[in-house]
Parts: C-alpha cells; structure tokens; sequence
C-alpha cells in the first residue's frame, strides 16, 4: 500500500462512538428545545390577546439581578468541570456550591416575582391570556433550574462528603452542558417575555 493510500483510507483509532452519556444528554436537549420552543411560540402568538388586565407592561419589571446571578452560574459550573477534570475536588466542589447558590438565588426572585404578580397585581394563571402563556412558560423554565439543581446539588453532596473524584468527571460534564442549555433558553424566555413583550 503507498503512503498516498495510507492518507486517504482513516484507521479505525480516528473515530469512535460518542458515549452514552453524551448521546443521551444531547437527545434530552434536543427534545427540551422543541418543548420550549413550542411554549415560546404560543407566548409570542397570545402576546396583546388579552381582553382583560393587567397587562405585561403594567407589572413586569425586568430580573437583572436574577438573571446576572444565573448566566454567571454557568461559568461557576465550567469551572467546576475543569477543577475536576484536573483532579481537584475542593475546588470543584467550591465552585458547585456557587453555582448552585446563585442557580438558588435565581430561583428565590422568581418566587417572589411570583408571589407579587399573584398577591399585589393579581395576575394568576387564570386572570388571562397573558398570566396564562406566561406562569406556563417561565414555569417550565423554572422547573428545569429546579431539575439542574437537583443533580449539581448532588454532586455537591459527593463534594461535601469527599468523594467527588476525578472519575465523576465526565458525568459533571454532562451536567453542566444541561446547566447551560437551561441558561441559553433563559435568555430567549427572557427576551421574549421582559424586553420584547413588554
């Protein structure tokens, strides 16, 4: 065989099948996309549909430190993964702690914008279109933050109790890429839902 032949032909150590994890994980965001795809269409389809208030300019004030402390958590848990990867499990599990701290805090102002829009404003689910199309879609959002904190809550217990290893690596990984798609669709709800909508 010439070594012109050698080139073309790609030996078989070049390429292997991705994990199961990955697959997996890349499958679950795929299907959570055209999820909240769909609840962000209807969201947009119903915008100024109601004929009743209040209205989304009249009570909808803009999350910024919320949504600072989640888009942050995303480089917290990054760091995470490379403390990890790199053997170090204190720091790994320092950064999973502020990461799940500010996933927290960004779920805390959430309940009490809810708590809000329900008690002071009375928007609930059933006052109209828009308290509708709105509990529905920035709750299923929450319930995805509640969902990742879940298991980064998990690997901080593994942290806290010293047996966090290296070898979990890969699954933290794992984690974090479904920790950044929650963060990625947050940005879209909240364009859609605070900037534009209003």
């Amino acid at each position: 065989m010439s070594a012109h032949t050698a080139m073309l032909t790609p030996s078989m150590d070049e390429w292997r099948l991705p994990d199961k994890g990955t697959v997996g994980m890349v499958c679950l965001i795929v299907a959570e996309s055209a999820i909240f795809i769909i609840f962000v269409i209807a969201y947009i389809f119903y915008l100024g549909k109601s004929l009743s208030g209040p209205t989304p300019a009249q009570v909808l004030k803009l999350p910024i430190v919320e949504t600072v402390c989640l888009l942050s958590s995303s480089l917290t848990v990054h760091l995470a993964v490379i403390a990890l990867e790199k053997g170090n499990a204190r720091l790994s599990t320092l950064w999973l702690a502020f990461t799940v701290l500010l996933g927290a805090i960004f779920l805390g102002g959430t309940a009490l914008e809810w708590r809000e829009l329900i008690y002071q404003d009375g928007l609930t689910i059933q006052t109209n279109l828009f308290g509708t199309t709105f509990y529905s879609l920035v709750g299923l959002h929450a319930s995805h933050v509640v969902a990742g904190l879940l298991m980064l809550g998990l690997m901080l217990g593994f942290g806290v109790a010293g047996k966090l290893k290296q070898e979990y690596a890969h699954r933290l990984h794992m984690i974090s890429y479904y920790w950044h798609f929650v963060d990625a669709v947050w940005v879209v709800v909240f364009t859609v839902v605070y900037v534009i909508g209003r």
